[in-house]
């Protein structure tokens, strides 16, 4: 059985070559390992949905950081356009800048790395793995979309679980198709009778914990 552990929230910011993202840094005491959480589809450090799979992590004794991957100013135009939310290289980018903060930083380079990424946010996990094998040890998509970073795949060796809803057929196929280019054949999870944003009661719940037994296997978190 999993304690529950008391943390402490900070807010921090991540240098990057555009300027400073704020996030929400995470780490209950005594943990060993940190999952940096890459939103998709122009989403923030407020998304609902992953701050909920962060809760149950934190929990779980594991450290997370949600942060933004756009400026305010490309926040504001990404509204309008959409087009960062799609600018895979840039999101990729991004998150490198939050796993090199992360293994730079006193109060978290001694922590295990992992990625979780969500819609677009899974290339980016992906793409930061990719780049940063030494760092990165672990990733987890939900309602993912690694096709998008297909041609970083092949680059991919941690441990990774691809978690799809049931009804999410489309991006279900995606997910295999993908998988099929990785050199370590990813896990997948596929969440009965869940649509893509796994609305369904109870969902959201079946996410977060497959996401929190992966991330402790795999990090090396103590029970």
């Amino acid at each position: 059985m999993v304690m529950l552990s008391p943390h402490r929230t900070e807010e921090i910011l991540v240098p990057t070559e555009a300027g400073n993202l704020p996030g929400f840094l995470d780490l209950p005491d005594g943990t060993h390992g940190l999952v940096l959480f890459a939103h998709g589809s122009g989403s923030s450090r407020f998304s609902r949905r992953n701050r909920a799979v962060a809760q149950v992590l934190n929990r779980g004794g594991i450290g997370t950081l949600l942060f933004d991957l756009l400026t305010p100013s490309e926040h504001q135009r990404d509204e309008r356009t959409a087009e960062h939310r799609f600018d895979i290289p840039l999101l990729i980018r991004r998150l490198v800048y939050a796993v090199d903060w992360a293994a730079a930083d006193p109060c978290t380079e001694h922590l295990a790395l992992g990625t979780f990424g969500a819609s677009t946010g899974a290339a980016a996990a992906l793409g930061a793995a990719a780049l940063r094998p030494e760092r990165v040890r672990a990733v987890v998509s939900r309602g993912g979309r690694p096709d998008l970073a297909v041609d970083m795949l092949e680059d991919v060796y941690q441990p990774t679980l691809f978690i799809v809803g049931g009804l999410d057929q489309t991006v279900l196929h995606l997910n295999r198709d993908a998988a099929s280019h990785m050199p370590r054949p990813p896990a997948i999870e596929v969440v009965p009778d869940a649509t893509h944003l796994f609305e369904e009661p109870g969902k959201l719940e079946q996410v977060a914990a497959l996401a929190r037994d992966f991330f402790r296997a795999h990090l090396r978190v103590p029970a």
